[in-house]
């Protein structure tokens, strides 16, 4: 199976190929690296317009042989400049073709360095995508050599969210990796005038708490049936203030995955990333990899049956 590395016709690519090296050799996949350029004019459209259309295809050719220079030797990998009236669509034409099992990206370069920021493509395919989509963080690297090492599951006891589980614990089983569930608690600090109320929302919270490590531990007895396991798991809630510092409380080491998977307003076959899914994206600081809701149940059902 193939996961697509989809690069920008500029300097931005390195945290996707980065990306994109982690995963093939976490999961032995091949890769294929892709660009897209615009399809040329009609014909006796002017010489103005072929220059320009020479001038794109220079720069994908240049953003192709940057990519071939930061692949590890001893990974399989083609290379692919795409003709497309849109890069959406040129990387979801080309996913569909080769059957990729992911749509690889980086960031923006208008985003914070060691974040998870949408540009324009991602924001498209994070809407679109009848395959999951990975977002490298802006700046991410990793060491030729570099595994994952453990694998996220943001868990919010809602419908699909024990699928989710299940379909990222088969994949942390492929990588050798371990499992962790995550629940988030963002709760802005109470004003100290609030008197009762503070306290009702004290008692609010703890029995969320509870009934959250409940849930956790009922998805992760189901893990524990399953044929292939991860190597470990566990369960932990981040407090904060905000989504910045819940999502900063788990802590995170080097080799981190974190899966989220899209909101159950969204169509089954494609991504479509709710407020909080993206709330937790964005504060991420290791890459994510976003789920349909039918690649989770696909990968939920390839788990189950080992």
């Amino acid at each position: 199976m193939t996961l697509l590395v989809g690069i920008p016709r500029d300097e931005r690519a390195a945290a996707a190929v980065h990306l994109g090296v982690l995963l093939a050799r976490s999961l032995d996949e091949d890769l294929l690296v892709c660009t897209v350029v615009p399809p040329p004019w009609p014909p006796g459209m002017g010489r103005v317009d072929a220059e320009y259309q020479a001038y794109l295809d220079r720069d994908a050719q240049e953003a192709i042989e940057r990519a071939r220079e930061l692949m590890p030797a001893d990974l399989s990998v083609t290379y692919q400049v795409r003709r497309a009236r849109s890069t959406p669509t040129g990387l979801v034409e080309v996913a569909e073709e080769h059957d990729a099992r992911l749509i690889v990206l980086g960031s923006s370069a208008a985003g914070v360095l060691g974040r998870v920021a949408f540009g324009s493509v991602a924001h498209r395919l994070l809407h679109t995508s009848p395959v999951p989509v990975g977002l490298g963080p802006r700046g991410f690297r990793c060491r030729a050599d570099a595994r994952v090492r453990r694998v996220t599951a943001a868990f919010g006891a809602t419908e699909g969210a024990d699928e989710l589980v299940v379909a990222v614990a088969g994949v942390a089983a492929r990588a050798g990796a371990a499992l962790r569930v995550a629940s988030f608690a963002v709760r802005p600090r109470t004003p100290l005038t609030a008197g009762v109320g503070s306290r009702a929302e004290d008692a609010v919270a703890v029995e969320w708490a509870a009934d959250v490590a409940r849930a956790q531990q009922a998805v992760l007895d189901g893990v524990g049936r399953l044929p292939r396991r991860p190597s470990s798991t566990e369960a932990v809630v981040g407090h904060g203030i905000d989504w910045a510092s819940a999502i900063e409380d788990i802590g995170w080491e080097e080799g981190d995955l974190l899966a989220v998977g899209s909101s159950t307003a969204g169509p089954l076959e494609r991504v479509f990333i709710g407020s909080r899914s993206s709330r937790i994206v964005r504060h991420s600081p290791v890459p994510v990899v976003v789920l349909p809701r039918a690649a989770a149940q696909s990968l939920a059902d390839r788990a189950e049956r080992g």
